[in-house]
């Protein structure tokens, strides 16, 4: 019971740090870099993403699941969870499907090649990740908070 409990909370604060990663990079990253592609474009010395985003995801997706398995015996909680799971799941198969790959284009093209209009385009689309990463903490938060309830 007390391991389900941490385990969650766990969760709960490694989707904030990802809101948190989000906010920072929509709003210092992401503003700047449609106008400088160098920003981004870490064989330039620019900006290594992955360095933050890798062992984020993948720390908040094994603590999840770690979280769900062992809040089972509580459907409550199981079900949040589950939920939390599955918005994020929806966030990282669209960042896998779209956004990664062109994004990683910027990254290798040559700057002066980058077309500012695509590169906006995909800020905007990266933005809408955002909700996704809201409901995720959002539906952690909630399964926290039955978790604390029932211990």
């Amino acid at each position: 019971m007390i391991l389900g409990l941490l385990s969650t909370g766990l969760v709960t604060f490694l989707a904030a740090v990802g809101i948190g990663g989000a906010l920072y990079e929509h709003s210092v990253v992401d503003s700047a870099w449609p106008r400088n592609p160098l920003l981004i474009q870490p064989a330039k010395h620019g900006l290594q993403r992955v360095r933050f985003w890798v062992p984020a995801h993948t720390a908040l997706e094994i603590t999840l699941i770690g979280a769900i398995v062992l809040n089972w015996q509580l459907p409550g909680v199981r079900n949040l969870l589950l939920a939390a799971f599955a918005c994020h799941a929806v966030m990282r198969v669209w960042s896998f499907v779209d956004l990664i790959p062109k994004v990683l284009a910027f990254e290798r093209s040559d700057a002066a090649a980058v077309d500012a209009s695509a590169a906006r385009a995909w800020v905007v689309r990266s933005m809408l990740r955002f909700p996704l990463s809201i409901a995720t903490a959002v539906l952690a938060a909630a399964a926290l908070t039955a978790a604390w309830g029932a211990s």
